[in-house]
């Protein structure tokens, strides 16, 4: 009796739960043709294919090394992994484990297999990480927004063209969020610090984006980076785009954002989305450059210069209780 193990995963925000269920649907009937006994199924749901950060695949590995069974039977390669590296390494598990690997797609998998689909898979992501980013471009240049969420202060607007597809990348402000948006700006401007302003914020009831709570990182965020309330441009008008990449950590498989050069970055004017005037926007630069100048640029990105800049930008002005910070941290709660 050959004992297997299904395997199936989907990524694609374009898939759904059920293909999850037609994959194993499809290895089922194959193992019934060849008399083949399931004694498990591992999956992953909405996890890229190009990450070995996975539950599924995980748990799969083990009990392989535990002898559960002899095979494992997926639809394709590109199931099981889409990371040149990653296949080869659940290869190399596998087989000193006496597993053997089995698609629908591709049979019997062998180092072949591992080379030649690994290389295909892992130009596949390049080519469609690519696309993708010519199509985000594209919609900032237009004018329209590159991510599928919208910032605090703004909705996705809902649409459709004359063929009936959604255009994407709209948005209207929302006034409501606007004006808080303009009183961080306010307050920042004349000397709070973001600890205050979201310590406030919270003890007021008022909500952060999707009902979070507000914390000094979310408004403070990164000017470099472009991120936080008092950093985004679409406030000003300007909707800034490609400011950053991610990269995946080969040793965590978490997402580390790097800074791109200031000239592969993307600006649009958007008037009819500013929220802030130019004078306030103006003052809270002007009050950034000066908290910066204290401690000088070649400091800036050093231990000491950072835990520098938050002690200044965080310590409570002489109009507001030193101990209110401290309650603050103990009611607040994270926000992104």
């Amino acid at each position: 009796m050959i004992r297997i193990a299904l395997y199936a995963r989907y990524s694609s925000e374009n898939q759904r739960d059920a293909s999850i269920e037609d994959q194993l649907r499809q290895c089922r009937e194959r193992a019934e043709r060849e008399g083949w006994t399931v004694v498990e199924t591992y999956s992953d749901r909405a996890i890229s294919g190009s990450s070995m950060f996975r539950a599924g695949i995980r748990s799969l590995l083990a009990d392989a090394q535990a002898g559960r069974f002899d095979m494992v039977l997926s639809e394709a390669l590109d199931r099981i992994s889409r990371d040149q590296e990653d296949v080869a390494a659940v290869f190399k598990r596998l087989r000193f484990a006496g597993v053997s690997i089995v698609t629908l797609s591709e049979g019997e998998i062998n180092e072949l297999h591992v080379g030649l689909k690994g290389t295909m898979n892992a130009l596949f992501i390049k080519d469609l990480a690519i696309k993708t980013h010519r199509g985000q471009r594209g919609r900032v240049e237009a004018g329209k927004s590159g991510s599928g969420r919208a910032a605090y202060g703004y909705r996705v607007v809902h649409q459709l063209d004359a063929s009936g597809e959604p255009i994407r990348g709209e948005r209207a402000i929302v006034e409501d969020e606007a004006e808080v948006v303009r009183r961080i700006f306010r307050e920042y401007a004349s000397g709070r610090s973001p600890k205050e302003i979201a310590f406030q914020l919270n003890r007021e009831g008022v909500p952060g984006l999707r009902n979070r709570a507000w914390i000094d990182a979310t408004i403070r965020g990164n000017p470099l980076a472009g991120t936080g309330i008092l950093n985004n441009e679409l406030y000003a008008g300007v909707l800034a785009w490609n400011r950053q990449r991610f990269i995946n950590n080969p040793e965590t498989g978490t997402r580390v954002s790097r800074i791109n050069p200031e000239s592969a970055w993307i600006r649009t004017e958007v008037p009819h989305l500013r929220i802030v005037n130019d004078a306030l926007w103006q003052a809270v630069r002007e009050r950034q450059r000066g908290i910066s100048a204290l401690f000088g640029p070649n400091l800036a990105n050093t231990r000491e210069g950072r835990a520098k800049r938050l002690y200044l930008t965080n310590r409570p002005s002489p109009f507001f209780p030193a101990c209110l910070p401290a309650a603050a941290a103990a009611a607040g709660s994270a926000w992104s």
